[in-house]
């Protein structure tokens, strides 16, 4: 009888035994699990707000770039063909007009971004800016100033105008404009949507 306790004291101890170390175990297993899962947890954390504010960087940084690069001033050859079929030129005395020769150096010019939407035009032979003046009157300026400053806009029907942005004929804009026989206009008489305003850029 007695030896029958003993081997029953003997093997419940050792069930007892077994069934501590089998419950250890699954605890340390279900910890370290939990451990492992909030670790990669929080480094996919960390990955996405790394990516987000590289994304972010970018994208400000783009902005900021493209809108630094045009304050700095996009520069363009272009020559600038006229609705009534002149190509605008700036000669070496100072005079502006209409020319129907494609080979006229006086008719290269070069865009220079100034500002938002506003240009300064330069002729590249004669060294002249596009200017207006007070009165509506279109000469080329020596020196860069403030009757340089032209306010360039796309029109509906693709062609650019050109007007003064710093004079006004009775709270009216004053554009750049060639007749039809290629002579300038004076900005008082100009409007938007006369066609003798409307020039396309072409690409020298």
């Amino acid at each position: 009888m007695r030896s029958t306790m003993r081997r029953w004291t003997v093997s419940n101890s050792v069930s007892a035994c077994w069934s501590v170390c089998v419950f250890y175990l699954l605890a340390v297993s279900v910890i370290f699990t939990c451990r492992s899962a909030c670790s990669v947890h929080r480094a996919l954390r960390v990955a996405n707000s790394s990516c987000a504010s590289a994304s972010a960087s970018t994208s400000t940084s783009g902005r900021h770039v493209r809108s630094y690069v045009h304050l700095q001033g996009d520069v363009r050859q272009r020559k600038l063909f006229s609705f009534q079929k002149f190509f605008l030129r700036i000669g070496k005395d100072g005079t502006v007009n209409g020319t129907k020769s494609k080979d006229d150096p006086y008719s290269i010019l070069e865009i220079t971004s100034v500002d938002v939407g506003i240009v300064a035009i330069r002729g590249i032979s004669s060294n002249l800016y596009l200017a207006i003046n007070k009165k509506g009157e279109l000469y080329g300026a020596r020196n860069y100033g403030i009757n340089c400053r032209l306010k360039e806009r796309i029109e509906e029907n693709g062609y650019n105008t050109y007007a003064s942005a710093e004079w006004r004929n009775k709270k009216r804009q004053m554009f750049v404009g060639l007749s039809a026989h290629g002579r300038p206009l004076r900005g008082r008489k100009t409007r938007r949507k006369n066609t003798a305003t409307h020039f396309l850029p072409i690409l020298v």
